[in-house]
């Protein structure tokens, strides 16, 4: 099969890689909105360029990645269910719930597929955490709490268009709220710090956020972020039942130290950023979606799980602009 590729930074770089060496893939055509990046790709990889978006569609593919800018998404999610074209694409759809719908709506009117990269879905340590809730090894689960926190913030042009932590970031551990344990977030109250450097309040972003969220049956979650963790890339879950508790992402490389006399030494390599800790996955899920174009798996994560997930960030804007409870409900 010949795939489309439309993006060339880094994560599109890596996805190219990973596509390119599988032996379901015959070829690669690659865009970019820069043109002479797009080639230099191509031509590491053996691949081929497209001038640009309109060569990927007019030259014909058989499915279409997307990895291009957060703000092309939703358009070329439209345009390829209008063309027919099964899509993989990177979080989010768009930034906003009137953008995903639109995107959503097309592609269910079209008919076609759609795989959204949420890929924590793909780890084993999470994969972990839901067999084993789900197989009642935790009893009932009372407490969960989940951490995602950035070493370093990214550049300072990146934070306006990212659609801000809750979004940008912990919409991975949203995804992951309701895919370990099966459970849908009711309501949340959240809260966010924009103290740190000037550049966090001249995009009306927070540097740190938390969020207490209810889900169904009354289990109880924590969520907090930051952009600012200077020890490492620090990603976990934690769950807790009345037999048992667990955690995924807790290993030699968890960026994190012990006071305890007889505690575990810190990690003397600790994780540096999201794609190296998240490499295989990164890989299953593009390897899935492989699977599911030759009809030999069902769709391990559809537009509509991104726009659950989506909901739950809108809630947590919300609550933290306003101050108060926000039942998801209310969102959209």
């Amino acid at each position: 099969m010949r795939i489309g590729l439309i993006g060339a930074g880094r994560i599109g770089s890596f996805h190219a890689a990973v596509l390119s060496r599988h032996r379901d893939v015959g070829s690669l055509l690659i865009a970019d909105a820069d043109p002479a990046r797009a080639s230099r790709l191509a031509q590491r990889l053996g691949e081929t360029a497209a001038p640009g978006v309109r060569e990927i569609f007019n030259w014909g593919v058989d499915a279409l990645v997307i990895t291009a800018a957060t703000s092309a998404h939703a358009a070329l999610i439209e345009q390829a269910a209008r063309a027919g074209l099964p899509v993989f694409c990177e979080k989010p759809i768009a930034l906003d719930l009137p953008g995903t719908k639109a995107a959503l709506a097309q592609v269910d009117a079209a008919g076609t597929l759609l795989q959204i990269g949420f890929q924590r879905r793909f780890d084993a340590g999470y994969t972990g955490a839901r067999e084993a809730v789900r197989s009642g090894r935790l009893g009932r689960l009372h407490t969960i709490r989940v951490i995602t926190s950035d070493p370093a913030p990214p550049p300072p042009e990146y934070l306006p268009l990212s659609g801000g932590l809750y979004r940008d970031c912990l919409i991975h551990d949203f995804d992951m709220l309701r895919w370990v344990t099966g459970l849908e977030v009711e309501s949340v109250y959240a809260t966010g710090s924009d103290a740190g450097p000037e550049m966090f309040r001249d995009a009306g972003d927070v540097s740190t956020a938390a969020a207490v969220l209810t889900l169904t049956g009354g289990v109880l979650a924590t969520a907090t972020a930051t952009r600012l963790n200077g020890s490492g890339y620090d990603v976990r879950m934690e769950l807790a039942g009345e037999l048992d508790q667990i955690a995924a992402g807790l290993d030699d490389r968890t960026p994190i130290a012990s006071t305890e006399p007889l505690g575990p030494p810190p990690a003397s390599k600790p994780w540096p950023g999201f794609l190296e800790r998240f490499a295989p996955a990164y890989e299953a899920e593009l390897a899935a979606f492989v699977s599911l174009l030759l009809g030999e798996h069902p769709n391990p994560c559809d537009g509509h799980e991104a726009l659950a997930a989506l909901r739950v960030a809108e809630a947590c804007e919300v609550s933290r602009r306003e101050g108060r409870v926000v039942r998801v409900e209310e969102i959209g």
